[in-house]
């Protein structure tokens, strides 16, 4: 018995910081149309994602929500895990970097590292970039700004521990050179080498001591390990390695897996794998991953996505409105092999309707409902025509053909876009063939049934060819259709089975299913009428979380007052016992406070931001010597403390303070 060959694949893990859009959710689904590729033609499959976990974004994060960092994560984690599940991801392993045996597992590596040389204790000084977790020298942020993602960076000074690059250079520099295939597309390993490579490798910073989440350095308390040794290695830990062993010795199932046949990626983390991965990886004495792919990025048009722009989108709530396999079918066929992609709403409309509505929803339904009306859903046996029939039908049948031997071809060198493109080639094809036999005249010709018998078969064909050939792009469409004509389960129903690549494999005398609308058509006007609304809310949301943050400018022309003056005013602790609105002022509330030592009536304006009954009961801080005043008629006794002019917010007290203390 023949055994399977091995594909293990890995996506980059996406960092537990907050939700992955669109752009980060892309390489999951692209990571899985390959691996769903691979199932079907026959290998035994290891696809693994995962979670990165650590560093000090997300313990300021934590800080920020008020909850540990690790429940920080569980939560993020849970939600990326959930967000692949519900784009039909079809992971064989989801790893997380605060799993235990991945913690352990980096300890003993930067241990075994340190005891043989490739990491020395040294000083860091440079600029850091938070958001990108990465160190730059003065050289690459020369206008302090982050080379990869253009924020501000900081300037660092810290004892650290660095990992010899320098050691492994030349060793590195020649496998790339000797393995032609290791990075692709070619346009990234020219970057590589030239940008960093020729121009010299720096040492690594592989542990911090400015933050405490993170994996402990066994030997040395006060650091914890750094991202990129932390983070790359998921790609053995999750599959059982053991640091202390040699290849040779380590379990079954690594040497099964390992090494990973290629590790998908975006193009702005190639730098660290590979050069830091495969370095780690020549210091441990393990063999190389065969290739890395680093895929281009999504754009919203020609902008990277920003929700202060109002054009981040997500995945599962585009599927909302688009489907599942909607939303599968963009990302897969917008994605240019190496350079960026663009997404829009209006071009996911356009794309939704002409591909999945038009080119193979009619198709199918159309062609279901001609075999239900003419033949009672029985299939047919095919028969040969005159030759000018013949003619159109080899020329279909050539269309099936073609994309079946292009698509292999192109998800072979995982230029996933053009596989999609030849599968709707075929597709459009199949419809120019409808209009070129027209079956409906056919059908008022008794002595044309057997003609129409064969072209509704070859339509059927055609429809079956296209089902399992988008398998790998939109599985669950595929295989309802699959199962509406019958073939569910047969031999020829994925790309590599017997048979597969062979047109006539529908069985004559067999039944097909009910038709149905796989794809309803969009209202462009109506659906965008609801996204500008999205975005709308989108930049509010954006604007309003800039403005609470930002600095209050300095006030310009506030007289100064001396202590003495500043003694006068007295500020004590008060409660309010009612609260009501004052009739025809719709700024002002009309309190009933208590002072402790007597009650007092005060007149604010806080109406626009505070429901009466919600302040009732609550402790602030009130000027008590403020001589009387009337507003809108109404007596006040005093004012109580607040801050900010347009977004006014109460000084609340803590509820156990005595009332009628003065406050300094």
């Amino acid at each position: 018995m023949n055994q399977k060959p091995k594909f293990y694949v890995t996506t980059a893990i996406a960092y537990a910081s907050k939700k992955p859009h669109f752009g980060n959710t892309y390489e999951a689904i692209m990571t899985d149309a390959i691996a769903r590729y691979k199932r079907e033609m026959g290998y035994d499959v290891y696809f693994c994602t995962g979670t990165d976990e650590h560093g000090q974004k997300i313990e300021d994060l934590a800080k920020e929500a008020g909850i540990t960092p690790k429940a920080y994560v569980d939560n993020v984690a849970g939600e990326i895990k959930g967000l692949w599940d519900k784009m039909n991801v079809s992971y064989d392993y989801f790893v997380r970097t605060t799993d235990d045996y991945h913690e352990a597992a980096v300890q003993k590596m930067f241990k075994k590292f340190y005891d043989q040389g490739d990491i020395y204790k040294s000083r860091y000084e440079g600029w850091y970039c938070v958001p990108c977790e990465s160190f730059f020298t003065d050289t690459q942020a020369a206008d302090c700004k982050c080379p990869d993602c253009g924020r501000e960076v900081q300037r660092a000074s810290e004892e650290a521990y660095f990992f010899n690059m320098k050691k492994y250079a030349d060793r590195l520099v020649d496998y790339i050179e000797t393995h032609p295939g290791f990075i692709e597309p070619e346009s990234r390993k020219k970057e590589i080498i030239n940008n960093f490579l020729k121009a010299g490798l720096q040492d690594l910073c592989v542990s911090r001591t400015s933050f405490t989440w993170g994996i402990q350095v066994p030997f040395d308390q006060k650091h914890v390990t750094y991202v990129w040794l932390d983070a790359l290695t998921n790609y053995i830990t999750a599959i059982g390695f053991d640091p202390d062993k040699s290849y040779e010795e380590q379990s079954e199932h690594f040497k099964k897996w390992w090494p990973a046949n290629v590790h998908i990626i975006g193009k702005d983390i190639i730098r660290f794998h590979t050069i830091y991965w495969p370095i780690f990886l020549m210091a441990m004495d393990m063999p190389l991953p065969e290739k890395v792919f680093a895929h281009p990025w999504f754009n919203f048009g020609a902008d990277k996505m920003s929700k202060s722009r109002g054009n981040v989108i997500y995945a599962d709530e585009l599927a909302e409105h688009f489907t599942v396999d909607g939303v599968r079918h963009y990302a897969l066929s917008e994605m240019p092999y190496a350079s960026d992609g663009s997404i829009t709403y209006e071009t996911v409309i356009n794309r939704f309707n002409t591909d999945l509505v038009n080119n193979l929803g009619n198709l199918f339904k159309r062609t279901l409902d001609m075999q239900k009306k003419y033949f009672d859903r029985v299939i047919a046996a095919p028969v040969a025509g005159i030759d000018e029939e013949n003619a159109l039908d080899a020329d279909l049948i050539a269309a099936c053909e073609t994309a079946y031997e292009q698509v292999v071809e192109n998800m072979d060198a995982y230029r996933i876009a053009d596989a999609v493109e030849c599968i709707f080639q075929m597709l459009r094809r199949a419809n120019k063939y409808i209009d070129e036999t027209t079956p409906w005249s056919l059908a008022k010709d008794e002595s044309k049934t057997a003609r129409l018998g064969t072209v509704l078969y070859n339509l059927l064909e055609t429809i079956r060819w296209g089902a399992v050939l988008l398998k790998p792009f939109i599985p669950d469409t595929a295989n309802e259709i699959l199962e509406k004509l019958g073939a569910e389960g047969r031999d020829y129903t994925s790309i590599g089975g017997k048979g597969s690549g062979k047109f006539g494999n529908l069985k004559a005398g067999s039944a097909v299913g009910e038709s149905r609308v796989l794809f309803a058509r969009i209202d462009e006007k109506a659906k965008m009428a609801e996204f500008d609304a999205i975005r709308a809310k989108q930049i509010a949301e954006a604007e309003a979380k800039e403005k609470a943050n930002a600095p209050v400018e300095k006030p310009e022309g506030v007289a100064q007052i001396g202590i003495d003056d500043f003694m006068k005013v007295e500020l004590r602790t008060a409660k309010i016992l009612a609260a009501e609105p004052v009739p025809k002022a719709k700024k002002l509330l009309k309190l009933q406070v208590d002072l402790g030592y007597e009650q007092r009536q005060v007149v604010s304006g806080i109406a626009k931001w505070y429901k009466p009954e919600d302040l009732i009961g609550k402790k602030i801080i009130l000027v008590a010597n403020l001589a009387p005043a009337k507003l809108c008629g109404v007596e006040s006794n005093g004012m109580i403390l607040a801050s900010g002019e347009e977004d006014v917010r109460v000084v609340f007290l803590h509820p156990d303070t005595r009332l009628g203390e003065r406050v300094r």
